[in-house]
């Protein structure tokens, strides 16, 4: 007797487990409850839920909530621009004018969101025609970017800190993003390797909408990497690797000036692409975006570390946040207001239900 075939879901339920680190596995709302209990003893520790807020006097609300991207990268020194995508803002008064300046960084480029998180509303744009489509889709009320295409192919969160007495700050974590791919066999399917991949099989549908029934059905030869998505998160199937065994001097140095000349930069991520790994060790990357206060600490969320050292780790970066901002809010620095803080997290919120799907 022919034993019945295991629909993708099924096929994907069985071996979902297998390619998952623990802190993947566990549901949103359980992953965030001891984070949020411990936010909440550090804020009655130090008396204030909003202390973070202060740890960035060069970004709004000190990148916990709602900041502008293109702000960010702004405020870098134009001495470094050579290790910044080149990047234009689009305002909802730019419409008229951004296939002209899409034009000036050229094609491929990216567009996002200008408050953005977690990659939605990320968008790989190949043609003007792909651009008016992005334009029609996005609330006519916001504003987003117009990024130069960085190949890479590598990407990587480079997390920095620096104390506000410090005349030189450091690298606290290194996290390479893997982009969702699949390799080819020469006999499968992009569909197919999908199916057979703990990470890709449960987003099969909305990558069949992303890349087309043509495109997922291809069969790629034997040893071809196909990159699926222009972001590398988790949400989309990316993986994330711990790689301090990457920092060198050249890098970290590179960092620490980049982040110094934004005058009041303490404690953030900056993501970049690079295009190997001794190229990022050199100090060889292109800054795609800037992130503050509210960064994840990605680098625990390797699968091969392990939940306990996952969250000692995550519990480790808050405290220190927590500890950073004190010092900061002793030299005079103000936290804002809970209702502040609400209010630009409730704005983020709703913008980010309102932007077109990544691609």
């Amino acid at each position: 007797m022919m034993k019945p075939q295991r629909s993708t879901n099924d096929a994907c339920s069985h071996h979902a487990s297998n390619g998952f680190g623990a802190m993947e596995r566990l549901p949103k709302p359980v992953l965030c409850i001891p984070l949020v209990l411990q936010w909440l003893w550090l804020g009655l520790r130090y008396r204030s839920l909003t202390l973070p807020s202060v740890v960035n006097p060069a970004i709004e609300t000190g990148g916990l909530a709602g900041e502008s991207k293109a702000a960010c990268l702004a405020r870098i020194s134009p001495e470094h621009a050579l290790w910044v995508a080149r990047t234009v803002l689009v305002s909802p008064a730019d419409i008229p004018a951004a296939a002209s300046m899409a034009r000036t960084l050229g094609y491929p480029l990216v567009a996002k969101p200008d408050i953005g998180w977690c990659g939605h509303g990320v968008r790989r744009i190949d043609t003007v025609d792909g651009l008016m489509a992005y334009i029609a889709a996005f609330p006519p009320d916001a504003s987003f970017l117009l990024q130069e295409f960085v190949p890479g192919p590598l990407e990587a969160g480079l997390f920095y800190y620096r104390g506000p007495t410090e005349a030189h700050g450091r690298l606290i974590g290194l996290a390479i993003r893997h982009s969702p791919q699949v390799t080819g066999d020469g006999v499968r399917s992009i569909a197919a390797l999908m199916a057979a991949d703990p990470r890709l099989c449960s987003r099969i549908g909305h990558y069949r909408r992303a890349l087309s029934t043509r495109g997922i059905d291809h069969v790629p030869p034997r040893g071809e990497r196909v990159i699926l998505g222009t972001v590398a998160s988790l949400r989309m199937g990316g993986r994330y690797e711990n790689a301090m065994r990457l920092n060198t001097p050249a890098l970290e140095g590179r960092v620490d000036a980049i982040a110094r000349s934004m005058n009041g930069f303490h404690f953030g991520r900056l993501d970049v692409r690079f295009g190997s790994e001794a190229a990022l060790q050199r100090g060889e990357f292109r800054i795609i975006e800037i992130n503050g206060a509210g960064s994840e600490a990605i680098q625990f969320w390797d699968p091969t570390m392990r939940l306990r050292d996952a969250y000692r780790g995550v519990f480790a970066k808050q405290a220190a946040l927590f500890a950073l901002a004190a010092r900061m809010r002793a030299d005079g620095a103000v936290p804002i207001s809970a209702m502040a803080l609400a209010t630009a997290w409730w704005r983020q919120l709703r913008l980010m239900r309102r932007y077109p799907s990544s691609n």
